[in-house]
């Protein structure tokens, strides 16, 4: 009996403080156009202190569930991907079930920074084909400000905090019949056109994970710099991460186009990692993509980590963008470095 995770429910939280470019503090000497121009961002939503990653996990993961149409006392697992966790343990993930009242399922935290969503999507979607659980509750959630020298116009203009959540839940694989044929859940992977795959079929087609190490100085939290959070600040060195990220994003893609059999113009939707516009600009003339087929909050929501594919699904699902039978593609590149792609039939 072979399983395929399906994507059930989609919710997310967005804290109540919205701060616009223009209302940033004086002292960072910078300007509502400096920011749109480099960054494409113009305003971002920033956590008080009562909201903690927890809180907004577990807000984004009521709305998920109310969607889906499932208690939270039929969650067999909740995988929680986020850098930054309420405490260094126990894992955020069980305040989340607790505040739920998940108290079947177990918990954890999967930290990829911002290709943390689409790693903790392989991990559940692989607890749900392995067969050990049939209902996953996924999110993405972050507090990023906590960790952001506001002192540093380079780094503490790119980001913001939210959380989102997907319920995963299983759907059972039809076996192939002695004549060849198969019931219509059944997936070939050597179709000639996703298309013309049957609704049914829908859920996570594949995953895929990469990292390099020897990037590791690239994007990471110094200790000694203050923050909110008192556990260090973001330091990043653009220029190189931005000379990678389109080559590394673009062989994510490429793998998980070949794995299912599918080009660019299969896909219904590309929802990358909301990092910075140049980044998605360049992955888009990269492979030709039509700009309406790409979404983009990273105007709306800055660098939200593990928190920004995830709440733009939600707003394109919300918006009634994203539709059922769609075909969806999901990457991301973050600090490790890490990077990892997805593609979804919703």
């Amino acid at each position: 009996m072979s399983f395929r995770s399906m994507v059930a429910g989609i919710g997310h939280y967005l804290p109540k403080n919205c701060v616009k470019n223009a209302d940033l503090p004086a002292h960072l000497n910078t300007s509502d156009e400096w920011i749109r121009e480099r960054t494409g961002i113009t305003q971002r939503f920033l956590a008080s202190a009562d909201e903690t990653t927890a809180f907004m996990a577990a807000n984004a993961a009521t709305l998920a569930l109310k969607m889906a149409g499932i208690d939270a006392s039929s969650i067999d697992a909740i995988v929680l991907a986020t850098t930054t966790p309420d405490n260094g343990f126990p894992a955020t993930a069980t305040r989340v079930q607790a505040l739920i009242g998940a108290h079947k399922a177990f918990a954890f935290d999967v930290q990829a920074v911002c290709s943390g969503f689409v790693y903790a999507l392989a991990v559940a979607d692989n607890f749900i084909k392995a067969g050990q659980a049939k209902t996953v509750l996924l999110i993405g959630a972050e507090a990023m400000s906590r960790l952001i020298d506001w002192n540093d116009r380079g780094t503490c203009v790119l980001f913001g905090d939210g959380a989102a959540a997907l319920v995963l839940t299983a759907t059972e694989l039809a076996t192939p019949k002695l004549d060849g044929s198969t019931s219509a859940t059944f997936h070939s992977a050597n179709t000639n056109n996703a298309k013309l795959h049957s609704a049914k079929e829908r859920g996570v087609l594949s995953t895929h994970l990469f990292s390099d190490g020897s990037g590791y100085d690239l994007l990471y939290v110094d200790p000694s710099i203050e923050t909110p959070s008192k556990r260090g600040g973001v330091v990043m060195h653009g220029r190189e991460i931005f000379k990678s990220a389109v080559k590394k994003i673009g062989e994510a893609v490429e793998k998980a186009l070949i794995a299912n059999n599918l080009t660019v113009t299969d896909i219904d939707w590309f929802v990358p990692h909301q990092a910075n516009e140049r980044i998605i600009k360049g992955v888009i003339d990269h492979f030709y993509l039509p700009p309406e087929k790409v979404v983009v909050t990273v105007d709306k929501h800055a660098n939200t980590s593990a928190a920004s594919i995830p709440l733009a699904l939600c707003a394109a699902v919300n918006d009634g963008r994203i539709k059922p039978g769609q075909l969806v593609l999901i990457e991301a590149m973050g600090g490790g470095l890490t990077w990892a792609s997805s593609i979804i039939r919703w």
